[in-house]
């Protein structure tokens, strides 16, 4: 008997050597949020809370925003944007300068400061997870890692 998904096509059989696709899912889900929740973990000094570090990156890799738009990038109220990002103007991470194309908004940008904390925090965790790996796996277990890493990437940026 084949599993099926909610409203999809049936899924393929699973057996020992292709496992099904509904338990590979779960147990890839249940990983990842304990390697997050250890990466986060690996970077707790920087007394950023993992809001503000999303914003930090977001400001980092996307260039100046707007409080709404962030608000809308994160999935969050911009009442809670705010006072997220009143926290972290007043550590001098982010910068808030008038909109140059609408005077009545204001832009948040990350300040130099900002960036030294976040890169201070993703060198926290690429630490860690290179330690982790370094010592508890082999060179065919990080070949067969790397794989994995791919095929991730692949499901991701589908």
């Amino acid at each position: 008997m084949s599993e099926t998904s909610r409203g999809s096509a049936p899924l393929p059989p699973s057996s020992p050597a292709d496992p099904g696709v509904e338990s590979v899912a779960a147990d890839l889900a249940a990983v990842v949020g304990r390697l997050l929740r250890r990466l986060r973990s690996s970077s707790a000094d920087s007394l950023l809370t993992p809001s503000q570090r999303s914003v930090l990156a977001r400001l980092q890799d996307g260039g100046p925003a707007t409080t709404a738009a962030l608000a809308r990038a994160e999935l969050v109220r911009p009442q809670s944007m705010r006072l997220t990002l009143g926290a972290l103007e007043s550590q001098g991470f982010v910068t808030r300068a008038p909109d140059p194309a609408d005077g009545r908004k204001s832009v948040v940008s990350i300040t130099e400061d900002g960036s030294t904390t976040l890169a201070g925090v993703r060198a926290a965790k690429r630490n860690w997870l290179a330690e982790a790996i370094a010592a508890e796996l082999d060179g065919p277990e990080r070949r067969t890692l790397a794989e994995a890493v791919e095929l991730i990437g692949r499901l991701v940026d589908k």
